[in-house]
């Protein structure tokens, strides 16, 4: 059976890294791992998409439509950008505090996270909203976000790897100066569940 987790943010939000510490997680439990990253203008504050697959047998990086079993996102509006890849019953995690598109900022219009977070409640069943940046704040550096949803993902189960398992992967992938700062962003995502 193939897992599939679709990844989406912006530019500097850690979204690269937190996919391949799934990837090497899953890699860890014996499974065969494809992954592939989507990310345009990412230096600017543009979209990162990053696609994560892993199973016995995986023939393609790229997940299709209504297949991901999570949705981990680091701003929600780039959750309700990417719905369309989630299956029946499948989970988004979403970070609450949104990153204003350049498009708004430039054009005034609105840009309401509470407006995309109403949207995902509307069309999914399992949705979990984390104060990624209460988290920040209590683990000590506004760098920790992807670590922390990787927390609340690994503690829900979708993802098929444990919190420990996810620990071993940032302990072997995180420069040694910031695994501790990891663990702790680590354990409080967990605690979004």
């Amino acid at each position: 059976m193939t897992r599939n987790c679709l990844l989406c943010g912006v530019g500097g939000q850690g979204v690269v890294l937190a996919s391949r510490l799934i990837a090497y997680a899953a890699m860890e439990q014996g499974d065969f791992v494809r992954t592939t990253e989507t990310i345009g203008m990412a230096q600017r504050g543009g979209s990162v998409v990053s696609h994560v697959r892993a199973g016995r047998e995986v023939h393609s990086p790229l997940i299709p439509a209504k297949s991901a079993d999570v949705i981990l996102a680091f701003e929600p509006g780039e959750a309700v950008r990417c719905l369309p890849y989630l299956k029946e019953n499948g989970l988004v995690i979403t970070n609450s505090r949104i990153v204003k598109p350049v498009t708004s900022s430039l054009s005034g219009g609105n840009y309401s996270g509470q407006d995309m977070i109403r949207y995902l409640q509307e069309r999914t069943d399992n949705l979990l909203v984390v104060d990624g940046e209460e988290i920040c704040r209590r683990a000590g550096s506004p760098k920790v976000l992807n670590v922390a949803l990787l927390g609340a993902a690994a503690k829900s189960g979708a993802l098929g790897i444990t919190v420990e398992e996810m620990l071993n992967a940032v302990r072997k992938n995180v420069k040694e100066k910031y695994i501790a700062l990891n663990e702790t962003a680590l354990e409080l995502g967990g605690e979004q569940i």
